[in-house]
């Protein structure tokens, strides 16, 4: 891990086997973990609240995601290159593998269940889960992958680790947005780390 610089989908995404870049497609990774899901212009089976987001977002994977209303015949609420799945209940966990061998667990909690491009809290957990049966071979060959889970289903894939927590040794951090109140945090230390509206951490160990 080079712990000198930060990572991100973008630096790692033009070294991804040919063969593998459909795992930035978050469609076909929902398929594959039987999550009820389909692409606009694909009718939902039943009306019900759904989340709905961008197939591909390499800048920010959680950018653009919402929870939408969808009534089934329904074709024009989901906008072209957005796919729409059902709504998942259970901790959201992020795993890095190291050779396909996880070696570091967070969980995220957000205070505003609605706003699901941002989490208000990530923590390191005891948490060690295998990769997916479909994901075996591909940690054969990249040194690191990190997944996210809710409720222990796989709902996007990386190709890095998590960097958030690259850089330090904190047990628990918590993301500062442009607008937040900066003020000192005591018994916390500031860990710089902009990407889009992020400016950084607060950071402690537990």
């Amino acid at each position: 891990m080079d712990d000198t610089k930060f990572i991100s989908d973008c630096d790692v995404w033009a070294t991804c086997p040919r063969e593998w870049l459909w795992i930035y497609d978050k469609l076909i990774v929902a398929q594959h973990e039987g999550i009820t899901s389909g692409p606009a212009g694909v009718s939902v089976p039943e009306s019900g609240n759904y989340i709905v987001r961008p197939i591909t977002n390499i800048r920010m994977m959680g950018r653009g995601a919402r929870k939408c209303w969808l009534e089934p015949g329904d074709d024009e609420s989901v906008p072209d290159g957005y796919f729409w799945s059902e709504i998942l209940v259970g901790n959201h966990i992020s795993v890095d593998y190291h050779w396909g061998k996880p070696v570091l667990s967070v969980q995220g909690f957000r205070d505003d269940a609605d706003r699901l491009d941002r989490f208000n809290r990530w923590k390191k957990i005891d948490y060690s889960r295998a990769l997916p049966d479909w994901l075996q071979s591909l940690g054969t060959t990249q040194e690191w992958i990190n997944v996210e889970y809710i409720g222990g289903r796989a709902i996007e894939v990386h190709l890095r680790y998590n960097d958030d927590f690259a850089n330090h040794t904190a047990d628990e951090i918590v993301p500062v947005w442009a607008g937040d109140d900066v003020a000192y945090r005591p018994g916390w230390s500031w860990y710089a780390s902009p990407s889009q509206d992020r400016l950084g951490f607060w950071t402690k160990n537990s």
